[in-house]
């Protein structure tokens, strides 16, 4: 039988290691969003612009997803309404790409230390 958790695991290995090259093989579309809709927002805007950021905002919905699957669902919501202020912050940084790979940075971060404290079977 496998290990759920040990899989999840390596999952979110290869979503971390394997985001870039994947990105990079997609048109100028984030995991996020939408880039071809109209009226972006101007840090949407930016990160559709900015291949760095688009590869960024890939690693980080992957692991985010990958990490709500893993938790319970009050620590679900949780890491869904801190996404949300996330989300919020990263828009105050507009179009300010130097902004946006920091905020990318706290966040990445952020989903690291939640999945060490992930509950695995011992």
């Amino acid at each position: 039988m496998t290990d759920p958790h040990a899989a999840a695991a390596r999952a979110i290995l290869f979503a971390l290691l394997a985001g870039p090259v994947l990105a990079g093989a997609l048109p100028a579309q984030a995991a996020s969003f939408d880039c071809q809709k109209p009226d972006l927002a101007e840090d949407e805007t930016a990160i559709c612009q900015t291949l760095s950021l688009n590869d960024v905002d890939v690693k980080m919905v992957t692991t985010f997803e990958l990490l709500s699957g893993l938790l319970a669902m009050g620590a679900r919501g949780e890491l869904q309404d801190q996404q949300i202020a996330w989300l919020t912050q990263r828009g105050e940084c507009k179009g300010d790409v130097a902004c946006l790979t920091a905020a990318y940075t706290a966040r990445m971060a952020q989903l690291a230390t939640v999945y060490e404290g992930v509950q695995r079977p011992k």
